[in-house]
């Protein structure tokens, strides 16, 4: 099948595929889809950086045949070993089994361990160079962001920096650049896809950002979404992710609940006023409504969330259990909490829920305000008192 051709620049091409259905992803919503980006490079050796999920092989080699013969392919570069980039280096092997695969220490070892074959491997390490011709690729290793193996190939003849993960966003689009979308929408997508993705490892990010900031590029091509190219993006890029990685938040309230008889809603409704009506910017989210990957992409930036639910069996409502899981692993930093909800005999749960908090990485701001059944509004002001500690701790 014959494909407009996707010349990023003068003979490095798009190759990847389009994933339009994809709507979950890891754990959490894509409901824009996504593209696993491949690029090839034609030189002296022609080189593929990257390859596509299993599924997208025929489409992303029909990409490659509407280029050049693939077994004219001398490399193929695996920048991280996940399923999702490597997926089809078996499949392409067919068709040019002397290539070699090149990828870090690390990626040796899982690229093994996933294919269990002996393929002709090329490990490289920071600093080293792949000379392919008029183009000398150059190699950073960043492990942890978000893999042990991951890394980034450069090419300074091209100025493009291929980071694998770092930079990208799940986005299906005809379109190939950030600025030929809206960019709101895209920087929306960027900021759920570090938070969601890539925030437990904010130090091995800034030390990535601190190696990358002496290299000349002026394109970044990930393997996930949309290539930036215009300056303003790259940098504004640039410092979200240094914001992100620092864990730098915003004097912003989350308040994030789930509810049976709507006894904790009424409670999440008086917060939600009482900020307002001091000033203080608040964002409710209700885990019935809300994916939770969504509400991840809200903490990234907020400073306080307030946690509220009721209690089920003396426990919290697994939709608020699903969400401290999921946030325990992705470790937020620098974050307050507080906790609040409705209870019919006992408060026992509450402690489970505190809990679940602290191991996430929030520091509870104070004690938890639950109420029996359905509060009146004398309980409900109870609340402000939270309120007042929050707009302490924006002051100070």
């Amino acid at each position: 099948m014959k494909y407009d051709l996707n010349e990023i620049k003068k003979d490095v091409y798009w190759t990847g595929y389009l994933d339009w259905e994809l709507k979950v992803f890891h754990g959490y919503s894509t409901p824009h889809g996504s593209t696993y980006n491949s690029y090839l490079l034609l030189d002296e050796k022609p080189t593929l950086i990257d390859t596509v999920k299993h599924y997208g092989f025929k489409e992303s080699l029909d990409r490659i045949e509407d280029i050049i013969d693939p077994r004219k392919i001398e490399y193929i570069i695996s920048n991280h070993t996940e399923m999702d980039h490597s997926g089809t280096i078996d499949e392409l092997l067919d068709y040019c089994p002397n290539a070699q695969v090149v990828c870090s220490p690390k990626g040796e070892e899982g690229l093994k361990r996933h294919f269990k074959k002996r393929w002709r491997f090329k490990v490289v390490h920071t600093g080293d160079e792949l000379d392919i011709g008029k183009r000398k690729l150059q190699f950073v290793l960043m492990p942890m962001v978000h893999w042990p193996d991951s890394m980034a190939t450069y090419s300074s003849y091209d100025k493009i920096l291929f980071p694998n993960d770092a930079f990208g966003q799940h986005i299906a689009s005809n379109e190939r650049f950030v600025d030929e979308k809206d960019q709101g929408f895209v920087f929306q997508e960027a900021a759920k896809y570090y938070g969601n993705i890539v925030m437990p490892y904010g130090a091995q990010v800034l030390k990535t950002l601190d190696v990358l900031s002496s290299i000349d590029f002026d394109m970044i091509c990930p393997s996930h979404g949309l290539c930036w190219r215009k300056q303003e993006d790259i940098q504004k890029i640039i410092e979200c992710y240094k914001k992100w990685a620092s864990y730098e938040t915003e004097n912003k309230v989350l308040i994030v609940y789930d509810t049976m008889w709507h006894s904790t809603e009424k409670m999440a409704f008086k917060l939600n006023e009482i900020l307002k009506e001091e000033g203080v910017v608040v964002k409710m989210m209700n885990l019935q409504d809300v994916d939770i990957s969504d509400i991840v992409t809200e903490v990234l930036t907020s400073k306080f969330v307030l946690f509220g639910t009721p209690i089920l069996n003396n426990c919290m409502l697994p939709s608020m259990a699903s969400l401290l899981m999921y946030l325990k692993g992705l470790k937020p930093k620098n974050r307050y909490a507080f906790t609040f909800g409705s209870y019919g005999w006992a408060t026992i749960g509450f402690k489970e829920v505190e809990e679940f908090i602290k191991e996430a990485g929030f520091e509870l701001m104070d004690e938890g305000k639950y109420l029996k059944f359905i509060p009146d509004e004398k309980e409900l002001m109870q609340l402000a008192s939270i309120v007042s500690i929050i707009k302490e701790k924006i002051k100070g």
